[in-house]
């Protein structure tokens, strides 16, 4: 069918095809035209656009394209479909020196960023009707495909030091006893999205007792990782005994770029080479780990303590509007690391209903029920992300918040105890 439609220009056309009776069934709503990023942006994982080493991938770009350049007429260039062997390489020596436990090369797959790594192991280990469980909090992108792929998410209990070993074991019991067998457990240990909780030594210890007497494997998605600075960097869950069944995740996009589309797992051949008989992106792009990992190599450590400390000062910042404009009615822990805040606000507020007011003064935040295993939960919550928009445009966009979320709500509560610019 044809119909008329509007072209870019603004001028009628007739000739456009109408493709709206031949989707498929079950499609989500289709998305908008992109319209730029809002002036106050505390969505999604963006980076610090200064703490981009531009020079040092200049340099590394240089190098590599002049050492390697003619490996590019390969699919995969030399180093097959796990990816190029230099970065699977670097991602070995990293993961040994600072995580505590060192994969082969050849247990490392290297992914369009964490989330291609995330499906392909939900789509090799989900069947429709499948149990798993994650927190009860958790990173949307991945409760999300989980649910796609028709698997029923059990939410498991946050406490201050992450996911509860206790209620683990009191779902696993009662799945069992109900003759259902969880797939696996998801858990974001080390600055956990979204609360930035960092699960302790002891804790970590206690899930992998845990879901080894049940017999469920654990995916460890370390995605933040590289950015604590408050507390000390614990061992991955991977690194300690009795971690077989243990699935690592990380990526480049929260420590580097997230432009970039890199990402990486570690896990044991049978599971990698399952994972590559779905891959169908003929290999991830060869260029950005060729240059990531020359640069990485030679600068991981300058690079990661410069822009901690950058990101550091923008929490700080954070954390000072937050109690100048919200005071008491803003409740949250001040993360120890990473690029967001998980907010709690009174209960009147229903965080969904303030989107759309404040897109209207151009500012973007994150949802509490988008996070959350049971929806409605974390209506109060709100997620904000810090690592984008600079100290200024930070302080601005938290007051601007206070004024729709006080218009809207009645808060917070105009007093003469709170100072408001």
């Amino acid at each position: 069918m044809l119909r008329s439609s509007t072209s870019g220009t603004g001028e009628q056309m007739s000739d456009a095809f109408d493709f709206q009776g031949l989707f498929a069934k079950g499609l989500p709503a289709a998305a908008a035209r992109w319209g730029g990023f809002p002036k106050y942006n505390f969505v999604g994982g963006h980076n610090d656009p200064d703490g981009i080493p531009v020079e040092g991938l200049i340099a590394s770009a240089t190098r590599v394209l002049r050492r390697r350049g003619q490996s590019l007429a390969t699919y995969n260039l030399d180093g097959g479909p796990l990816g190029d062997r230099e970065m699977r390489q670097f991602l070995a020596d990293k993961m040994k020196k600072y995580r505590g436990f060192a994969p082969s090369p050849d247990e490392i797959l290297v992914t369009p960023g964490s989330n291609p790594a995330l499906l392909l192991i939900f789509d090799v280990l989900i069947d429709r009707g499948d149990t798993v469980i994650a927190e009860e909090f958790t990173y949307s992108g991945a409760l999300g495909r989980m649910r796609a792929r028709g698997a029923k998410v059990a939410g498991a209990r946050l406490d201050g030091n992450g996911l509860s070993a206790d209620h683990l074991e009191e779902l696993l019991e009662a799945q069992k006893k109900a003759g259902v067998k969880a797939k696996f457990i998801y858990t974001i240990p080390t600055i956990q999205n979204p609360t930035s909780t960092v699960m302790p030594v002891e804790r970590r210890r206690a899930i992998l007792d845990v879901s080894r007497k049940y017999g469920v494997p654990v995916i460890e998605d370390e995605c933040y990782a590289d950015l604590l600075w408050d507390q000390t960097w614990p061992p991955s869950m991977r690194a300690m005994e009795g971690s077989e069944h243990v699935i690592h995740v990380g990526s480049f996009s929260k420590y580097l770029s997230p432009a970039l589309r890199l990402g990486y797992v570690a896990a044991p051949w049978q599971l990698l080479s399952q994972m590559l008989a779905i891959k169908y992106d003929s290999g991830t792009s060869a260029l950005p780990q060729m240059v990531v990992a020359d640069f990485m190599r030679e600068h991981y450590d300058d690079h990661v303590a410069a822009l901690k400390g950058r990101l550091k000062k923008k929490r700080d910042a954070l954390v000072d509007a937050l109690h100048e404009q919200f005071g008491a009615a803003a409740e949250f822990d001040v993360p120890p690391g990473g690029i967001y805040l998980w907010l709690r606000l009174p209960e009147n507020v229903d965080t969904r209903k303030l989107v759309a007011p404040a897109q209207a003064e151009g500012i973007a935040f994150n949802p509490g029920p988008e996070w959350a295993v049971d929806g409605p939960s974390a209506v109060r919550h709100l997620r904000l992300c810090y690592a984008y928009p600079s100290e200024d445009t930070i302080r601005e966009g938290v007051a601007k918040l206070a004024e729709v979320c006080h218009r809207e709500f009645g808060v917070p509560v105009r007093s003469a105890n709170v100072t408001r610019k």
